[in-house]
């Protein structure tokens, strides 16, 4: 069996949405503290051993959800034309992320975006 190492970093912004052709109060505009849950999976460690610097994964990590930050998300892309909700939110960070992390050995796994602290969503692709 192959191995397999998950690294996973916790991080967090601010930022508001309305969600288009909502039915209910998130229609309007309002925010969220967004929690934002990263995986990434090694193949194989560096030889330091690790799968990958937790560092390099919060910088991007930050790097993606800075852009985000105290900002209407409505106002930015893709959430101007695409719809802000938690779904969208998380795959947009997800390949944001993938972009930037994956290589030969590493790759991010998911991206959970928790827009409560009882409701969330969890992105991956296989």
């Amino acid at each position: 069996m192959a191995p397999r190492y998950t690294m996973r970093v916790v991080t967090d912004f601010a930022a508001a949405h309305a969600l288009r052709g909502y039915e209910g109060p998130c229609a309007r505009l309002h925010g969220h503290n967004w929690k934002v849950e990263v995986e990434v999976e090694a193949s194989a460690l560096d030889e330091v051993g690790m799968g990958l610097d937790f560092k390099a994964i919060k910088d991007a990590t930050r790097a993606v959800t800075g852009r985000l930050d105290h900002r209407n998300l409505n106002e930015l892309a893709p959430f101007d034309e695409l719809n802000p909700t938690a779904e969208n939110i998380a795959a947009h960070l997800y390949r944001e992320l993938a972009r930037r992390l994956d290589d030969e050995r590493v790759r991010v796994r998911a991206v959970t975006v928790w827009e409560t602290e009882r409701a969330s969503v969890r992105y991956s692709e296989d």
